[in-house]
């Protein structure tokens, strides 16, 4: 293996609604919220459950398994439920929240979002690699240099393994360029 075979992202950063979770939480999710009784889920004040995809919590424990920083990015205009989602969903016994170094989440430019990811952590953008549902938000990559990978039903391990073996033709570009 080369060596850019071997590297990863220093941090991924995921965005929440229809990326690791099937809703949007400021208009599919009605306050209060509980965690649910009998599943890894949250239950919103109609009884109607919610929960991560399938893969989300094996990968987000993956990465941190491994080192690598997690972070949010979204643009919700219901922030508090985000986050009381993410404290009240578990990643194997710890709350879902605690896994992640940095929430950005908020209204917004996901550019101000990243500008902030990368004064809080300084890591560079081409060692970012980001997660989303909405391609305009490919502009991180075109404007930042963040590896965007665009989700269609919820991050999953295909997709996760593909989105590093992109991330490293992403990096390995930039870095014969500069």
């Amino acid at each position: 293996m080369g060596k850019s075979e071997q590297t990863f992202p220093k941090i991924v950063v995921f965005d929440l609604d229809y990326t690791l979770w099937p809703c949007w939480c400021d208009t599919h999710i009605s306050p209060p919220i509980s965690r649910s009784n009998t599943e890894n889920a949250i239950v919103d004040r109609y009884g109607s459950e919610m929960a991560f995809y399938k893969d989300v919590p094996e990968i987000i424990a993956h990465l941190k398994q491994n080192g690598i920083k997690v972070a949010a990015a979204s643009r919700t205009c219901a922030p508090d439920v985000a986050k009381k989602m993410l404290s009240l969903l578990h990643i194997g016994d710890k709350r879902a929240s605690d896994y992640f170094d940095i929430l950005e989440i908020y209204p917004g430019s996901k550019i101000t979002h990243f500008t902030f990811i990368h004064k809080q952590t300084g890591i560079e953008y081409p060692d970012m690699l980001f997660f989303d549902d909405e391609t305009r938000n490919k502009e991180v990559e075109h404007r930042l240099g963040v590896k965007f990978m665009f989700v269609t039903e919820g991050v999953t391990w295909n997709l996760f393994h593909r989105a590093i073996e992109d991330w490293r033709e992403h990096k390995q570009q930039r870095t014969s360029t500069s």
